[in-house]
């Protein structure tokens, strides 16, 4: 990992990687209950539901890595539980090809994020690197998942995946410092 005066230690980076992945599989999760609540018996629901499970399992790997390393979560997890939920029944609500727009926009940001983490991460943390390499997969499979089920041709997809976009930004920023 290439570093400049001030930056932070190999260490607080790897930390650092650690809560905000902690904290977007929360978010994660979040989304697909907020889905799943509002979508009930929809369709769409089953495909969600297995999503879902993947991204609990992403959690839990990073709750055992959060508890291993002693790493501060963000504090802003009260708000991802509320945002996150919000996200997923806002997008549900217009339908299941919006639910899956907003699935598909979330992973292409996570696509990006994984791949800088694994990049930046370089030969250290092999371990670390291969969890991150295989959950990008799974991202990749559910951004694939979503274009197969319509998400394209969900009313406003420009706009909502816009939205959705910024919004998963920002919350890896914020979530990578607080």
């Amino acid at each position: 990992m290439n570093r400049l005066p001030g930056d932070p230690s190999a260490k607080e980076q790897v930390n650092r990687m650690i809560r905000v992945d902690h904290a977007g599989e929360y978010g994660a999760a979040r989304i697909y209950a907020g889905q799943l609540r509002v979508l009930g018996r929809h369709p769409a629901s089953a495909v969600i539901r297995r999503m879902a499970e993947q991204e609990k399992r992403h959690l839990a790997v990073f709750e055992k890595l959060v508890a291993e390393r002693r790493v501060r979560p963000t504090v802003l997890s009260p708000l991802w539980h509320a945002a996150g939920f919000a996200l997923g029944a806002a997008s549900a609500l217009l339908g299941g090809r919006a639910a899956m727009a907003c699935t598909v926009a979330v992973e292409e940001v996570i696509d990006e994020h994984y791949r800088a983490q694994a990049e930046a991460l370089g030969d250290a943390e092999p371990e670390l690197k291969a969890t991150i390499e295989e959950f990008r997969s799974d991202e990749l499979e559910h951004r694939d998942t979503g274009l197969a089920h319509g998400a394209e041709l969900a009313p406003g997809y420009e706009v909502l995946s816009r939205v959705v976009k910024a919004g998963s930004r920002l919350a890896i920023w914020l979530s990578t410092r607080i």
